[in-house]
């Protein structure tokens, strides 16, 4: 007897329901690091001209605009919703030190994204200090090797740059919502994008970074699409990118300039008070009261000056100490004569840190290392120094800039110090050992916070002291310096944005405490103006790598080992300072396990 549809009905209802593949928390963290790394990458244009991805005009005229950031908040939230569904205690050791530093990025991301923040930021799209008018020109004209081969490769760049009028105009309109909610750039930072878009301008179109890609082109192509080619690269040039940043000179010299605020600290500006705290946070890590920041800063340059006292006399200065910070200032010794002595310099110290590594790190980067000048049109606004980062498959360099600009100002005594943080051990090991660690997820191998990435740099300078480097006294002058230049940061930084700290008490506040050159100490100054917050990152990790090596030589005496030490911080990328901590802790206790 066949059964009735109802009786069938009642059967599916009622029977068992089929048990469902067991879930696996690893590997769908893993999936979800993946999937919003591509939605991330989708939303990030000038990302892909870093990797040298062919980039659609549509996807960059997205930049500086309000529809950008409502697509990147609806990542966020929708990645965050999928994170809560993962249950932590049940992943493995690595997963969930990468599950710490994800949500803590994506709860960082989340307070960005906020209307409110929003509203203090988007308004402001760029500034001097690394700003896109200025990186524009770098990516024009520095193509990772093959991104840049068909004629079709070529066109497509040729594009990018028929749309630049397009997104420097999306610039201007957000410029100008902030003149009307009265949130605006310091004049100085005004002045400043001014002189950069001036030094931009002044290059002949033939030799200007824009005309770049067209020596990349490949000599077996055919005549006529060469010349083709290098007749649009020109016509685009000429037709769009110099009138583009005109009409962005014109713009920010004839309406933005008489806006913007004379004060240049974030307290002056609406809502900057709030925006400096998150700031700090963001840069830190760590939510940070600004009043003992500058208290702390305030006493590590007190305990700087008193060691350099010491090494003053070592070099003969029996004067006071801020007139030996005016005799090196014009002494010849102290400075390099031409741009080679300096590259000289580095060279050496690069010799010397390259022999020595292998006893102080497990991992040795495979990323080649260039010493290279700063090209001129960056030189005049940047610090000593600087890294550039090379690619994961070592096809592009990672490169330490040195600044050549106003040779009088550069000191002899920085070579090592400076050579040290932004070069080898300190950028250069950290963020190639990183980003050629494959086993990580991406957002551990590419990004990072500025308290670890920039607290390692600093924390590889005092790493000379055990190398021998500065048992000459006008090296170890130097890395006292640069220490006081750190501890400083913590002072001027938090003067500028809450205490109401004028540019020229903030340059003379650096002028008496330490030997820079004033060209030095302005640049510094206009940087964190520009940057809030991120100058305490430094010394705030620093301290922070310090107190923790501390803490593992103290518990596990003759079983510590420097280069497994090392080999903690720096193995699971950047992270933020509580999660470091956390797996240094970690660490400790298996290590004291005999």
């Amino acid at each position: 007897m066949s059964a009735s549809p109802a009786r069938n009905a009642i059967a599916v209802a009622v029977a068992p329901p089929q048990p469902e593949p067991a879930s696996d928390p690893a590997a769908d963290l893993d999936r979800l690091f993946h999937d919003n790394t591509r939605a991330e990458q989708a939303l990030d244009p000038l990302g892909a001209l870093e990797r040298g991805e062919r980039l659609d005009p549509a996807q960059f005229r997205l930049l500086f605009t309000p529809e950008l950031v409502r697509r990147q908040r609806e990542v966020n939230r929708a990645t965050l919703a999928r994170l809560d569904a993962i249950d932590r205690a049940a992943l493995d050791e690595s997963h969930r030190i990468s599950y710490d530093v994800f949500r803590a990025t994506m709860q960082e991301e989340r307070d960005e994204f906020s209307p409110e923040i929003q509203a203090l930021v988007a308004v402001r799209p760029f500034n001097h200090f690394g700003g896109f008018h200025v990186e524009y020109p770098e990516y024009a004209a520095a193509s990772p090797p093959g991104a840049l081969q068909t004629a079709a490769d070529f066109e497509a760049r040729v594009a990018l740059d028929q749309t630049l009028p397009d997104v420097f105009q999306q610039v201007i309109a957000r410029f100008r919502e902030g003149m009307a909610t009265g949130v605006v750039e310091p004049r100085q930072t005004v002045r400043n994008m001014i002189a950069q878009i001036d030094a931009i301008l002044a290059q002949p179109v033939e030799t200007s970074p824009f005309m770049a890609p067209v020596r990349q082109i490949p000599r077996d192509m055919p005549a006529g699409e060469r010349r083709r080619l290098t007749a649009e690269f020109r016509d685009a040039a000429t037709g769009s990118v110099y009138p583009a940043y005109r009409r962005l000179r014109t713009f920010l010299a004839s309406e933005y300039l008489p806006a913007a605020r004379e004060n240049v600290g974030l307290s002056a500006m609406k809502g900057g008070a709030r925006l400096y705290r998150l700031l700090v946070r963001e840069h830190t890590s760590v939510d940070l009261d600004p009043a003992k920041v500058h208290a702390l800063g305030i006493s590590e340059v007190a305990r700087i000056q008193r060691e350099m006292e010491q090494v003053k006399l070592e070099l003969g200065f029996t004067g006071s100490l801020r007139a030996f910070f005016d005799h090196i200032r014009v002494d010849p010794r102290y400075h390099p004569r031409t741009q080679e002595a300096l590259a000289a310099g580095f060279r050496a110290v690069g010799a010397k840190v390259a022999a020595l590594a292998p006893r102080y790190f497990l991992h040795l980067p495979r990323t080649p290392l260039l010493i290279e000048p700063y090209p001129a049109y960056r030189a005049q606004f940047e610090a000593g120094g600087g890294y550039g980062q090379g690619l994961p498959d070592g096809s592009r360099p990672g490169v330490f800039f040195y600044n050549s600009y106003d040779l009088r100002a550069r000191f002899l005594t920085g070579v090592t110090t400076l050579y040290l943080h932004e070069g080898a051990p300190g950028h250069h090991f950290q963020i190639s050992l990183a980003q050629e660690n494959a086993s990580l997820p991406d957002f551990q191998r590419f990004g990072g916070n500025t308290a670890y990435v920039e607290g390692w740099a600093l924390y590889a300078e005092t790493l000379g002291y055990e190398m021998g480097l500065y048992k000459d006294p006008m090296q170890h002058w130097g890395t006292l310096d640069d220490e006081m230049l750190r501890a400083m940061r913590l002072v001027v930084d938090t003067g500028l944005h809450t205490q109401g700290w004028a540019r020229n008490r903030a340059i003379d506040y650096m002028l008496a405490n330490s030997g820079m050159g004033r060209s030095d100490a302005a640049a510094e100054v206009d940087r964190y103006i520009a940057t809030p917050g991120q100058a305490l990152a430094y010394k705030i990790g620093a301290l922070s790598i310090q107190r923790l090596r501390r803490k593992a030589e103290a518990a596990l005496g003759p079983r510590f080992d420097i280069r497994a030490f090392h080999d903690q911080v720096l193995g699971s990328g950047a992270l933020p300072l509580p999660v470091l901590e956390a797996k240094v802790d970690r660490w400790i206790a298996a290590s004291a396990t005999p």
